[in-house]
């Protein structure tokens, strides 16, 4: 039992040792003055289509990033037969912006006649 008591206490002591090399639990790195900045500004695209007509979900995107700026637009097939295009950009300098279209005509469903046994 004191060997296992013995390699428990060396494990503690060298994890001990490492973490005060490396700065411990605050983070801090020292012993390095060359510090280099890995930071790299957000570039990215990605685009995604939906066309489902046993749901009747239709819809579409398209994004891109350059640094701070994004710019994208989506599609959406609303219930009405209409079709919502949204344009959008955001920036740090202008915030965000949507410009958004309906194309189409909606074709709403005639309403139900009433009930013949209703009494008024």
């Amino acid at each position: 039992m004191n060997s296992l008591a013995l390699i428990v206490l060396g494990v503690v002591a060298l994890s001990m040792n490492a973490s005060a090399q490396y700065g411990g639990h605050e983070g801090g790195y020292e012993g390095h003055d060359d510090h280099k900045d890995y930071y790299a500004p957000p570039h990215y695209a990605y685009e995604y289509k939906v066309h489902d007509s046993h749901t009747g979900d239709v819809k579409s995107a398209h994004e891109t990033r350059e640094g701070d700026v994004v710019k994208g637009y989506y599609t959406l097939a609303e219930a009405d037969g209409t079709v919502r295009e949204v344009h959008y950009t955001a920036d740090h300098k202008n915030g965000f912006n949507a410009e958004v279209k309906k194309i189409g005509h909606a074709h709403h469903a005639p309403a139900p006649a009433p009930h013949s046994n209703y009494k008024y």
